[in-house]
């Protein structure tokens, strides 16, 4: 049941920042009575989607499975506790707690002081990962940042030529497509704008369009680009000393020019707090190997997704990222691995920075 409840949370992913994203089962025995999720900021949670599809007297009694704690605050919408506690279940299964410290336990306490039996961390780890974003946002004021990267089974991201259409396969760039739909914002380095002139959309039907950021330090972003052009918005971030009429021609053009310290990490650390100043809960990072180092320097990388391609590009193509610095093994950057899949002929890893 919590399974379902996950698939219902899902469907939010990408739409309902500020909130995280939640799903929620009502369900006797084995029968599944209704299911819900929260599909937008402002509008109902997902624990009173699923309510409104029964009837009152269909959930007493019943047992209600919801992936993140139930809320218990009075915010755009009234608290869900009030909400279960009024339907009257036996039990209310939770999957993970809420990091929120306007929550963090208190809507199980609430459910328990009312007299329902309250069952928590149920596939707990799954549910966290819904809301890495929306947690990491709570406790650092800053959102996920998971890296992207295409590459030959041997790590290269293009030929010495530069050529790089298409190292991946079909499948995995539909993936691609899915990771876009999740983020608030796609981020991506001027070279990249160069070379390829993306458009950094996502092509999924009624999908929202995540913020498109180009690390541009000089503003060498031509005006006329598909990133600037394209639907949604553009934000260009450049350093101190950028060329004030380039600055302007892209802003005329539609872009939203930021300035943040030239220096690695305070450049990126100024850029995430901005961003999560304006309620953003995930960034993916497309760039090449040169913004996959700068972004690994500077230590703000939480998440990865590698795809690999079962084909070998050999020493001299371009390197998956770029020089990191590392003199001593002991000393490189640690990773976890959580999980492998395929996606066509492509291999497909996933892990956290530890």
């Amino acid at each position: 049941m919590m399974a379902l409840a996950l698939a219902e949370a899902r469907k939010g992913l990408g739409h309902t920042r500020p909130n995280p994203a939640v799903g929620c089962v009502i369900a006797r025995g084995e029968r599944v009575l209704a299911a819900g999720h929260h599909a937008r900021a402002g509008g109902p949670h997902a624990e009173v989607v699923a309510l409104r599809s029964v009837s009152p007297r269909a959930a007493r009694g019943a047992t209600i499975y919801v992936t993140l704690e139930p809320c218990c605050h009075h915010g755009k919408t009234p608290p869900c506790t009030d909400a279960l506690i009024a339907a009257q279940p036996a039990r209310v299964v939770v999957g993970a707690r809420d990091p929120n410290p306007r929550v963090a336990g208190r809507g199980i306490r609430a459910l328990r002081a009312a007299g329902i039996a309250v069952r928590v961390g149920v596939r707990e780890s799954e549910c966290e990962e819904v809301i890495r974003g929306f947690a990491t946002w709570i406790r650092t004021g800053r959102p996920w940042v998971q890296l992207k990267l295409a590459a030959s089974l041997d790590g290269r991201i293009a030929t010495r030529s530069g050529a790089s259409k298409w190292i991946s396969s079909p499948e995995s760039r539909r993936t691609v497509q899915q990771m876009r739909a999740r983020a608030d914002a796609v981020l991506v380095g001027v070279g990249t704008v160069l070379v390829d002139d993306p458009r950094l959309t996502c092509r999924l039907g009624g999908a929202r369009q995540p913020l498109r950021v180009v690390l541009d330090h000089r503003l060498r972003t031509p005006a006329d680009s598909r990133v600037v052009r394209g639907p949604g918005s553009c934000l260009l971030v450049c350093a101190r000393g950028a060329s004030t009429r380039k600055r302007r021609a892209l802003e005329s053009a539609g872009a939203e020019v930021l300035t943040v310290p030239a220096a690695e990490r305070a450049g990126w650390r100024a850029l995430l707090v901005e961003l999560g100043r304006r309620g953003l809960h995930e960034v993916l990072v497309e760039g090449g190997g040169a913004v996959a180092a700068s972004a690994l320097r500077a230590r703000v990388v939480n998440g990865l997704t590698f795809f690999y391609n079962p084909r070998l590009i050999g020493g001299d193509g371009i390197a998956m990222v770029g020089p990191l610095g590392v003199r001593d093994p002991e000393r490189a950057l640690t990773v976890v691995t959580e999980s492998w899949r395929t996606s066509g002929p492509d291999l497909v890893w996933n892990g956290v920075i530890e």
